[in-house]
Formats: C-alpha cells, sequence, structure tokens
C-alpha cells in the first residue's frame, strides 16, 4: 500500500515505524524541520518538511496513488483540513486522531475512520481498571451502548448458569447480548444451552454499557 502519514510525533512515529516493517510505501509530512530531518535519517523513506493543510505537499506527497492518509498531528484543524484536501485529491481511505471527542462527528461527516486521542483513552482505561477490575476490556459504541470483556466471578448471578436459564431469571435482558466466551485458550459461540462457567471471559455488548448493575451479574 501507498500510504501518507501526516505528522512525525508520539504517534506518527509509531505508525511509522508499523508502517516500515511491514514494508509498506510511505511517505511522511512533518512541518517540523528537526523532527522531519530525524524521521528522514531514521526511516528509509520520503519525509517532506512541509505543511499538510496545503494542497501542493499533498500532490508533492503523491496523493494521485495514495492508498490512505493517516494523520496524527495534535491539532484537529490540521487534520481535519489535510483529510478535506486529500478527500478532495480522491485518497480513497482517510484515517486520523482526534483530540477533541465532541469533533468527532465532523470527522466522521468527511467520511473518515476517527480515533479518539489514546491519551484520554488509556486514562479511561486506568481509571476503568480501578472502577471495574472485573473488566479486560473495553469499547465505547454510539450513546451508552459498550462492547467490553468481562471475568465470570465465583458467586455471580450468571455463573454455572445456562444463557437460557439467565434469559428466564431475567439477567439478561433486551439490551444485554453475549457475544463469545473465552474458555481453556478457545472461543466460544454461545447458544441458549451454553454454560456460562467460572472463570471465563465473555464479551458483553450492553445498550446501557457497563453500569454496576451488569457488571454485577457477571462478577458479582
Amino acid at each position: 500500500m501507498y500510504i501518507i502519514v501526516v505528522g512525525a510525533g508520539d504517534i506518527g512515529i509509531q505508525v511509522i515505524d508499523i508502517l516500515v516493517a511491514a514494508e509498506s510505501d510511505i511517505v511522511v509530512i512533518e512541518s517540523d524541520q528537526h523532527i522531519a530531518e530525524q524521521v528522514s535519517q531514521q526511516y528509509d523513506c520520503l519525509v517532506l518538511n512541509a505543511d499538510a493543510t496545503v494542497k501542493e505537499t499533498l500532490v508533492e506527497a503523491g496523493a494521485e496513488r495514495a492508498d490512505a492518509i493517516i494523520t496524527t498531528t495534535d491539532v484537529d484543524a490540521t487534520n481535519m483540513m489535510a483529510l478535506m484536501i486529500a478527500q478532495e485529491l480522491s485518497i480513497p481511505s482517510l484515517v486520523s486522531t482526534v483530540q477533541n471527542p465532541d469533533h468527532m462527528s465532523l470527522f466522521r461527516k468527511i467520511g473518515a475512520n476517527a480515533l479518539q486521542n489514546p491519551q484520554q483513552l488509556i486514562a479511561e482505561y486506568l481509571v476503568r481498571a480501578v472502577q471495574r477490575p472485573s473488566i479486560k476490556d473495553f469499547m465505547h459504541l454510539r450513546g451508552d451502548a459498550e462492547v467490553f470483556e468481562i471475568l465470570v466471578s465465583s458467586g455471580a448471578p450468571i455463573a454455572e448458569l445456562t444463557i437460557e436459564e439467565a434469559n428466564e431469571r431475567g439477567l439478561i435482558g433486551d439490551t444485554l447480548l453475549i457475544v463469545a466466551i473465552e474458555r481453556d485458550g478457545g472461543i466460544l459461540t454461545p447458544r441458549g444451552d451454553t454454560i456460562i462457567q467460572i472463570d471465563d471471559l465473555v464479551t458483553v455488548f450492553s445498550r446501557e454499557g457497563a453500569t454496576a448493575s451488569v457488571v454485577e451479574e457477571f462478577s458479582g
């Protein structure tokens, strides 16, 4: 793939490292001359010390043959402008980090695959690890909805019940869906007669999110 990477800061340099290791054909656009020189010396790729919000810069970077552009600067306006120009130049895939969650909808309106500020996501994971230690991973969806992985603990109301039994007892309602169960290194596709066992790692979709009452059903 031919990919244009905008920004070579903390996130951008990791993106560059992964793409170079994957032997992707990349061009890096970095406005800071010192950083641009460092990247040029460290990696075998074209590095442009230029402004990605200028159309000519993306043209010079080979936009006409690019498969994707990834913008990683810490300024949403810069990322947005670069993506809008990339869209005008018909780059098929638009990907960006987003610092302010309120701007997420703006990026999605232009068809960008947007990732919330990773540092904020890390902070959320750390806080969640304290508040809900039984939750091992999670992903926010639209509204309050979440998909999360939770470890079934001894004494949990749902432990040792089949999914059908749990549903009959009101533990699984219309707002919950058990997506998968990881057990003994394997993945089970849950069915009505599947028994939820202690120490199962269960992937759950919850329309209301990982509320205290939902977590209690699995962790007690």
